[in-house]
């Protein structure tokens, strides 16, 4: 059976670092960190007080009060950087069968906000019976983000969401690639949103001890690989991609700014939230992804790392990188987004894959900022991209991402090439 090759025509993106894929872009490059104390919430009782939060941003410009109350903020974050990704596409969706554009969107936590504020409420104003919004249901429940861009668009094909922690809109991604390569779709509009940041969250991270407590220091606190490392720093936000069929891409005329050729998942199998210490969930990933590519371990020149900056978490995805490239590690130019816009849990995949996207098409490697001191478990012959950006020749790279569970997804981009 002839596979279908897949490309991405369109990109939008909503961060803690950029309210558009141009603003996040050029931060990345110059190094910003979107880490400021919390401003959804007071925080000033939690143990740790700032997060990575999306600023200015204004549903309203994207929909009406009456529609924008019956949602959650993760589906508003889906629904702007959804429009930027059409728009940027140059999708004339009035030309185009919607029956062969779908939509797979990921996220890890869907509407967990309004059921955090509206069970609050409930016990702070107490009652005899509940007496809860008659749009919360359809505001949690995480597929609903997916729903509402089909609506809003009038895309009539395969729609659901992924839910796999961190890794949701990789897996998004992935099925995204698989559907259109099988000819079940021509567009989806894939990716992922979170908008985790509110009290219970919080709170739960703390008593993890996942997240880190450099609350003196925010914009330093996310430190991938750097000894003094604590832990991750909690985003939010949304990315969004359009892929096609390449030929539903050219008879079209659209500008191509990537091709994916291969997806590999795996399972840790280990512990519930700890990776395997020696990385093997991870490396299983990326020998499955680049299989499918059908390429050599040796074409890979970038990885943008899953890099969370937590204690266990960056040694076993380095672990599985040495395991499965060897000495070709030595070769391969290494960063991590996270330290700069946070972690944003389902939506990291998506975000970091655009990242990954404009690398490719620029030759520009955003750098991982906040390091001080190597932590003397990485060895430091290893090409670390460090504070500054590096211009390196990018033919083709892995995108990975881990989520609770054990569950590990990692995307091959190449070059577009006719």
């Amino acid at each position: 059976m002839k596979l279908n090759r897949v490309v991405i025509t369109g990109l939008g993106s909503l961060t803690p670092i950029g309210n558009n894929t141009s603003d996040y872009w050029n931060n990345l490059l110059l190094g910003v960190s979107g880490a400021y104390p919390i401003q959804h919430f007071d925080a000033s009782q939690f143990k740790t007080t700032f997060a990575c939060e999306v600023k200015d941003f204004n549903i309203l410009n994207w929909l009406e009060q009456k529609e924008a109350r019956k949602m959650d903020l993760f589906t508003h974050y889906a629904i702007a950087c959804v429009d930027e990704a059409i728009k940027d596409s140059k999708l004339d969706l009035s030309n185009i069968d919607l029956e062969k554009v779908g939509v797979i969107f990921g996220t890890g936590m869907g509407g967990h906000t309004s059921l955090f504020e509206e069970s609050e409420k409930f016990i702070t104003e107490g009652g005899i019976a509940p007496q809860f919004s008659p749009f919360l249901l359809t505001k949690v429940i995480g597929n609903i983000a997916a729903g509402h861009i089909a609506i809003r668009y009038g895309f009539k094909g395969l729609n659901y969401t992924t839910t796999s922690a961190c890794a949701s809109s990789a897996n998004a991604i992935a099925d995204a690639f698989n559907y259109i390569r099988l000819g079940k779709a021509n567009v989806i509009v894939t990716g992922g949103t979170e908008a985790p940041i509110n009290k219970l969250s919080v709170a739960c991270f703390n008593a993890m001890m996942a997240i880190s407590r450099r609350n003196d220091d925010p914009s330093t606190a996310s430190r991938p690989f750097d000894k003094a490392r604590d832990g991750f720093v909690l985003g939010e936000g949304a990315g969004s991609l359009i892929l096609e069929s390449l030929e539903h891409a050219k008879a079209r005329n659209a500008t191509i700014y990537a091709e994916i050729i291969g997806a590999g998942m795996s399972a840790d199998a280990y512990h519930i939230t700890s990776p395997h210490p020696e990385g093997k969930g991870a490396e299983l990933a990326m020998k499955n992804a680049i299989e499918d590519a059908n390429i050599p371990l040796e074409a890979v020149d970038h990885i943008n790392m899953h890099g969370t900056s937590t204690p266990q978490g960056d040694i076993a995805e380095i672990k599985g990188i040495m395991s499965l490239f060897g000495q070709h590690a030595y070769q391969i130019k290494l960063t991590a987004v996270k330290s700069m816009i946070g972690h944003l849990l389902g939506a990291a995949g998506a975000v970091e894959m655009i990242a990954t996207v404009l690398t490719i098409k620029h030759n520009i490697i955003p750098p991982t900022i906040n390091h001080f001191e190597l932590d003397e478990v990485f060895d430091k012959n290893l090409q670390f991209v460090f504070n500054k950006v590096q211009k390196h020749s990018v033919n083709v790279a892995l995108s990975n991402s881990f989520g609770f569970g054990g569950q590990n997804t990692s995307l091959v981009l190449k070059k577009y090439e006719d």
